[in-house]
């Protein structure tokens, strides 16, 4: 009789396994130049936006989070927006010469990258971070949530095939086939991991900066938007609002989820969004959903994430018209006592009714505050005194008449285009920058001599 290997035990030697060949991939892959560099994330690029229905599909049918139609276009962000951006990159050799001060800085890659990668976003995401490794030189292995281990091995697969046809030795993209936790702690633990790329949940966030490795990692995206009286049309604010949280069912961090209403608009954009799809529910109606969605101390319940506005309608028995995108609920407070105002990852939204330029800066610092911090803001107005007084906020990324989504991972705002998205010292991260290749490089600095040594003994130090 054959003994059976334990599940955990495999799935740790596959780990260790895997790590062992990226490195030896990341060693044959080493003195590749940029040129070729990019000709591999080109066909790994093209590959995946060939895919790009096909992974959506998967990722929606293994999950059961989001939307078919918007998987695609995440997908396709990632394969053709952010592989165009990446395009214009120098990160491998001379990168730039500063010739008055006689430096030069040139590229290197790191090694092996652990790429953690979330349920909720799971094949955009591996697309986003295995271009953005290959694109920097390195090798990477990811490591996916349980539930969506095997639409990210099918996405690996697709652009591991492309990349060694153009040229690239095998295993240099490489995915854990069963998503367990102990595996993902092994692999990011490893000897050879140079690098985590953290992409998940705060259990997965804070293992990933316990591994002892350099770790980039995004915290969670409690996201309020400020609707001012400045705003130049509140109805087409309500509407970038309404299709930002509504997108692919909420499942992106970046979406607004609390709507901070200047009180002398407030009444016309409550309109606007009803117009546009949102239904507010009453206090018995909001008591239904919190108990749908959250369980013991305020975690979200996963059986209800990424999940239409007219499904949660109808888990709690509500009635709602044809072409729902969001519930909504209006409150006073903010915090563990009112559970729909934390980080919703479905179309839900909070709403809240303010006063005055202070009394929306409380109010988003108090949402930000909330298990947001470091992450995203959203403004509507033109009042630019307004706009300075809300930057003051805890925010990377502080987004100005346009869908927080859209315009925090770079695509119709000027933020680089990513899908990794920093929360800064504010919630722990090392990166307060939307993540891009140029993080996953070191700089080496070749500096020649461009004052005369003995200076320093100079009582002007030569200056």
């Amino acid at each position: 009789m054959t003994p059976t290997l334990d599940p955990e035990l495999a799935a740790i030697a596959e780990a260790r396994a895997k790590a062992q060949a990226a490195r030896r991939a990341f060693d044959a892959f080493a003195g590749v130049t940029q040129e070729q560099a990019d000709h591999i994330v080109e066909a790994m690029a093209r590959a995946a936006e060939s895919a790009a229905q096909e992974l959506a599909r998967l990722a929606v049918d293994e999950t059961g989070y989001g939307l078919y139609e918007d998987k695609i276009l995440k997908n396709l962000f990632n394969a053709k927006f952010c592989a165009h951006a990446m395009k214009k990159m120098r990160t491998i050799g001379v990168l730039w010469t500063d010739e008055a001060a006689r430096v030069t800085a040139i590229g290197a890659p790191m090694g092996v990258i652990a790429g953690i990668i979330p349920v909720t976003n799971p094949t955009s995401t591996t697309i986003f971070k295995c271009l953005a490794a290959v694109k920097s030189g390195n090798a990477i292995i990811c490591a996916p949530h349980p539930r969506a281990a095997r639409c990210c091995v099918r996405t690996v697969e697709i652009m591991a095939d492309a990349a060694e046809r153009a040229g690239a030795p095998a295993g240099l993209l490489q995915c854990l086939s069963g998503g367990l936790l102990q595996a993902t702690r092994e692999l990011m633990a490893h000897r050879d991991i140079a690098l985590v790329m953290a992409t998940g949940g705060a259990a997965m966030v804070r293992a990933a900066y316990s591994s002892g490795k350099p770790t980039l990692a995004v915290g969670a995206g409690n996201v309020p938007v400020y609707i001012h009286r400045s705003v130049a049309d509140v109805a087409e604010a309500a509407l970038m609002v309404v299709t930002s949280k509504a997108f692919d069912n909420g499942t992106a961090c970046v979406a607004e989820q609390s709507v901070v209403l200047d009180e002398p608009i407030a009444d016309a954009a409550l309109a606007a969004f009803r117009q546009h799809g949102t239904v507010f529910l009453d206090g018995a109606e909001q008591k239904q959903l919190t108990e749908l969605l959250f369980v013991g101390r305020g975690a979200l319940n996963p059986t209800h994430v990424g999940q239409t506005a007219m499904e949660l309608a109808r888990r709690i028995g509500k009635a709602v018209p044809v072409g729902t995108k969001v519930l909504a609920a209006q409150l006073d407070d903010v915090g563990p006592q009112t559970p729909l105002s934390a980080e919703i990852l479905g179309p839900v939204l909070s709403f809240y009714r303010a006063k005055s330029v202070d009394d929306a800066f409380e109010r988003c610092r108090q949402v930000l505050a909330f298990g947001g911090e470091g992450h995203t803001l959203g403004l509507h107005g033109r009042d630019e005194h307004m706009i300075a007084r809300m930057a003051g906020l805890a925010a990377s990324r502080i987004i100005v008449n346009s869908p927080s989504l859209l315009g925090g991972m770079g695509f119709s705002a000027g933020t680089d285009p990513s899908f990794m998205l920093g929360t800064g010292t504010w919630s722990g991260s090392i990166v307060s920058d939307n993540v891009t290749p140029m993080h996953l490089i070191n700089i080496k600095r070749v500096a020649h001599e461009n004052r005369p040594w003995r200076d320093i003994y100079s009582p002007t130090m030569g200056l």
